[in-house]
């Protein structure tokens, strides 16, 4: 997902659909999606799909097999969709104009379950718990993606911000909350909530916040406008970064590393930024290297692989395995042709979704989707699709 005293991409006036409503997008802008009911193509008796990618295009949704990228189903659902892991081996989470939805990748169906609320925002992971957060209401809701099994709307713990806000909220293995603060117009820090509510930590110096990640240890990093704050132990700390003005608004964490992967704009009038830098936060002693890739990427380009590898798909095509202790780059796999960041950022670009071993980049310009072995490098499959696809995900069991 998805978001300072500055929008990181225009929403673009363009994608005014007729019968779309704004929801929230991960920069500040509005994302847009259709209130109409999908419709799904006719086939046979769904087959359940395994390990199932979901791959959004304009007007719906691509359902396929992990393993052999077949397009087992195309479901209609006019606007701007957003998706996410819901936590476990079946279920997405299909961000509309009224809420979060839960749909049955491997079956290919939505359920019963959904979470109301205006402007879906961020879909965490971590411990076992999945955790949304609704823009337009403020409002935190925590589940057991294994509830979704049946169906039916899991039992969740609610939590509803002082104000509405673009925010994320995580919640740690001892119950804690970590939730960021703000209003519309101004975000400033986060707080922590014990497992009874009750607030036991605040900081608001975290200009801009925006943006989660968990390192090892559970560790967890909110992106500022001049650095990142971390909340280890049950105190916040700061990581200074060294511009005055740092917006690393992304990031990505992995349950095997010390490090943080983020990204790093330092220029607060730009209409978009095209960095070249990325930065690794290292939360052990709370220090922050950059490294320039010589080439830039977008806000769809950062992920970690299996050992911790910092993983970001450049501008030039090429998926960059880099070690996160040295900041050096192992590996540069080929993965797509030279793209361009559209002005819009709910236009298609080259998407990175990583599972497991598996890297999945989509290439919209040539509507394909490729597969990659991260530890080897080689291609393993490339499927065409009937429409150029916009944001790429799948099942992620998170237990």
């Amino acid at each position: 997902m998805n978001r300072s005293t500055r929008a990181r991409m225009l929403t673009g006036a363009a994608l005014a659909l007729t019968t779309s409503m704004a929801l929230t997008a991960c920069g500040g802008s509005d994302d847009v999606s259709s209130d109409a009911e999908p419709k799904q193509t006719k086939s046979s008796e769904a087959t359940a799909v395994k390990n199932p990618l979901v791959a959004s295009y304009d007007g719906g949704l691509y359902v396929l097999d992990g393993e052999t990228l077949k397009l087992a189903k195309t479901v209609e659902l006019p606007g701007f969709n957003r998706v996410n892991p819901a936590g476990d081996e079946d279920h997405v989470m299909i961000s509309t104009d009224s809420g979060f939805r839960v749909f049955d990748a491997a079956r290919q169906s939505f359920t019963n379950a959904e979470f109301k609320g205006a402007k879906p925002g961020h879909v965490v992971r971590h411990g076992g718990k999945t955790v949304l957060f609704s823009d337009g209401t403020g409002k935190v809701n925590v589940f057991d993606p294994a509830d979704l099994a049946d169906g039916k709307q899991p039992k969740d713990r609610n939590y509803t911000s002082a104000e509405p806000h673009h925010g994320v909220a995580i919640e740690l293995a001892n119950g804690e909350l970590v939730s960021t603060l703000g209003t519309e117009e101004k975000r400033t820090g986060a707080l922590v909530l014990n497992k009874n509510n009750k607030e036991i930590a605040r900081a608001e110096n975290c200009p801009g916040v925006h943006g989660e990640a968990a390192a090892k240890g559970e560790v967890v990093g909110l992106g500022c406008e001049d650095g990142v704050l971390l909340y280890k132990e049950g105190k916040f700390t700061k990581v200074d970064a060294p511009d005055d003005y740092a917006r690393i608004g992304n990031q990505a964490g992995s349950d095997v590393s010390p490090i943080l992967l983020g990204d790093y704009k330092t220029d607060p009038e730009a209409e978009l930024e095209r960095p070249t830098r990325i930065s690794l936060i290292d939360t052990r002693t709370a220090k922050m290297k950059l490294v320039d890739l010589g080439t830039s990427y977008s806000f769809r380009s950062l992920a970690r692989g299996p050992h911790g590898e910092a993983l970001v798909l450049g501008t030039n095509g090429v998926l960059h395995v880099i070690d996160p202790e040295t900041g050096k780059v192992d590996r540069k796999i080929e993965a797509v042709g030279d793209w361009t960041e559209p002005l819009d950022w709910q236009q298609p670009r080259p998407t990175l979704f990583v599972r497991d071993h598996t890297a999945y980049v989509s290439e919209p310009d040539k509507r394909q989707l490729h597969a990659f072995d991260l530890d080897s490098g080689k291609k393993l499959k490339t499927v065409k699709l009937p429409k150029s696809t916009n944001e790429l995900s799948g099942t992620v069991d998170g237990h």
